[in-house]
């Protein structure tokens, strides 16, 4: 039971270090250091593989799938959204490559919305 309880810990800990490095990362890549803002990203993700920790979403979106550089748009990556696919359409400057996310929840959301206004 011990044992347990120390594993929950160093989870818990390693994902507030994870979004400590992310917020660090932001900072620095605001004031146009990316190599450092890079360093925290890699920083960030070596603690989740040691600690079996998932990283957010939130802030898997702030790095490059493939190079695991950060993103900043109009810096690092475009971002662009693609109506037709309902998706959003990143790519990292870097590697050239494309990450695709979908924005499905908000098409959705908007029906709705406009269901009920028709309905009211």
């Amino acid at each position: 039971m011990q044992r347990r309880a120390g594993k929950i810990n160093q989870r818990k800990i390693a994902e507030e270090r994870i979004k400590i490095l992310f917020d660090k990362a932001d900072c620095e890549s605001l004031n146009s250091d990316f190599e450092q803002a890079n360093r925290y990203v890699d920083a960030a993700r070596k603690i989740a593989m040691k600690y079996n920790v998932r990283i957010k979403s939130e802030f898997k979106r702030k790095f490059c799938k493939f190079c695991h550089h950060y993103l900043l748009p109009a810096k690092t990556a475009s971002v662009r959204l693609d109506s037709r696919e309902h998706r959003v359409v990143i790519k990292c400057f870097k590697c050239k490559r494309m990450m695709f996310y979908p924005y499905t929840r908000e098409i959705k959301m908007r029906r709705r919305e406009k269901v009920s206004a028709v309905n009211q």
